[in-house]
């Protein structure tokens, strides 16, 4: 069968899943759903691909890379269009978020990847290896697995294929079944980048299409929610596949009452609606210390009173798009509709939006409380519940109270203070006066603590999980026998005892 990747997006229409405008609910295309066997297929060809792309060496595909950081640029409006089309955000949404990150990474990776996995020679401090050559390597997996979500279909989808490939590996891509234009798009972008054929490959369909691709693959990288990422990670453990997982979270923003309230007020009006407050380190909740909190309130209802929202229209169009995915319409509403049965306030919106496409409308609760789903789990959606707290202490307690760890921020003059709160935050990101824009920093590890993941995108880690580690050790020059072979002999055991308590027992130890 010919690759599912080689039909432009633009001629995915026929049988198979539709896929619709969430902005407009019209259908604009329809894609194949892969079997278990095509998928079998596509890992055999991308196996067989992989050892000629990881042969060609860092600066062969730092080329490639380079070119296709050169083709999004060229073809930003297009890109664009395709997110837009197929999840409904805003043209800022998937400029900012998408299109910039897109274009940072494929030259990032293309320049990082040869240092980030070079050689290291190990020194040691043990007697027994000395004079030999200690080196650890780093060996690209061999086929690797991206199963991505459908909020950022090219960033936090293929975004997760550019370190893979930069490594040597070859990946196949099964994007969300409510997004995968973006995806043709970008193996679009791949082949006429120069990349050799089946190294990267695109597999269309269900939550069937991803278990097959699983059970091949010999590393799976899944950004989802937690419920589906414990499903990925079982079904991995069947055949000891590695996983990476980036699933859910609950993000808190703590306001101390020395805040700079504007910043404050117009990063959580903008943190927690950006891409319709569909962003897994959105800012969900957040906790204000009781002196500043009317303020703080009455700025951000303001702010987000004066948002449009829409169907985008090119530029400056909207401020806030479409939901993406219909179940989590019914998410957000239901978390809104149980903050209210159990006495939370809507200051504005807090309904589903008239008229055709999935919207809900930008929406501020107050009077919220650990009782109500929109504090305790994830929402996904525009809404920003507010909570009065005494002291940055019951902030932090509350902050801290949640199955997540993904992400966090402090809001305060007092930097130093600042820092030492974040510290204590349980969260693998934790911003000081700002948010999310870490995202930007490739160079940072990005990764959950709890139940928001297992292992991390971006710095070393983001490249290395998608390879083997190799020790080497080389002996260059030796006798016939070590003191330490056989025949064991009384006074070279004596001698090596004396060794030991020379090196390892002397010194105090309190």
């Amino acid at each position: 069968m010919a690759s599912v990747e080689q039909a432009p997006a633009a001629e995915q229409i026929g049988t198979g899943i539709p896929v619709e405008n969430p902005a407009t609910g019209e259908t604009i295309a329809t894609i194949p759903t892969l079997s278990g066997a095509e998928v079998k297929e596509l890992v055999a060809s991308a196996r067989a691909a992989q050892p000629a792309w990881e042969a060609i060496g860092f600066e062969e595909r730092g080329r490639v890379l380079r070119r296709a950081q050169k083709w999004v640029t060229d073809n930003s409006e297009r890109i664009i269009a395709t997110i837009v089309s197929e999840t409904g955000k805003t043209y800022e949404d998937a400029q900012l978020a998408e299109i910039m990150y897109a274009a940072a990474a494929f030259g990032f990776w293309a320049k990082e990847a040869p240092n980030l996995l070079a050689d290291e020679s190990i020194k040691s401090a043990n007697p027994l290896v000395k004079g030999k050559k200690l080196v650890v390597r780093y060996r690209p997996v061999g086929v690797v697995g991206v199963i991505g979500p459908w909020n950022f279909p090219l960033t936090n989808s293929f975004g997760d294929c550019i370190p893979a490939l930069a490594a040597g590996n070859a990946v196949i891509l099964k994007p969300s079944e409510v997004t995968p234009l973006t995806s043709l798009l970008m193996a679009e972008c791949l082949r006429a980048s120069g990349l050799p054929e089946d190294v990267f490959q695109v597999a269309t369909g269900d939550g069937a299409t991803g278990a097959a691709l699983i059970d091949g693959v010999d590393f799976v990288m899944f950004t989802g929610s937690t419920k589906t990422g414990q499903k990925v990670m079982e079904r991995a453990a069947k055949t000891l596949t590695p996983v990476g997982l980036e699933l859910g979270g609950k993000d808190p923003m703590i306001v101390l009452a020395d805040a700079e309230l504007e910043r404050a007020a117009n990063a959580a009006a903008y943190y927690s609606m950006n891409n319709g407050g569909q962003v897994c380190i959105s800012i969900e909740r957040v906790y204000v210390e009781a002196p500043v909190y009317d303020q703080f309130v009455a700025k951000v209802t303001d702010k987000v009173k004066a948002l449009r929202q829409g169907r985008s229209a090119g530029p400056g169009s909207i401020d806030v798009g479409a939901v993406t995915f219909p179940p989590q319409l019914d998410i957000i509403d239901s978390h809104v509709r149980d903050a209210v049965a159990k006495g939370a306030r809507v200051l504005t919106g807090g309904r589903v939006a008239p008229g055709p496409g999935m919207f809900y409308e930008p929406t501020v609760l107050v009077d919220v409380d650990h009782t109500m789903s929109c504090m305790t789990e994830e929402t996904f959606g525009p809404t920003l519940p507010i909570m009065k707290v005494a002291d940055a202490e019951e902030a932090l307690r509350l902050a801290n109270d949640s199955p997540y760890g993904l992400q966090g921020s402090v809001w305060t003059k007092d930097v130093r203070r600042g820092e030492q709160l974040a510290r204590r935050v349980e969260a693998g990101t934790v911003c000081v006066n700002d948010a999310q824009v870490n995202y930007t920093a490739l160079e940072l590890p990005m990764g959950g603590w709890k139940t928001s993941g297992l292992g991390t995108r971006h710095g070393a880690g983001g490249i290395r999980k998608y390879t083997q580690q190799q020790t080497l050790l080389v002996t260059r020059f030796a006798g016939k026998r070590d003191p330490h072979m056989f025949p064991y002999k009384k006074r070279t055991t004596q001698l090596l005892g004396k060794l030991t308590r020379l090196l390892y027992g002397r010194g105090k130890r309190d």
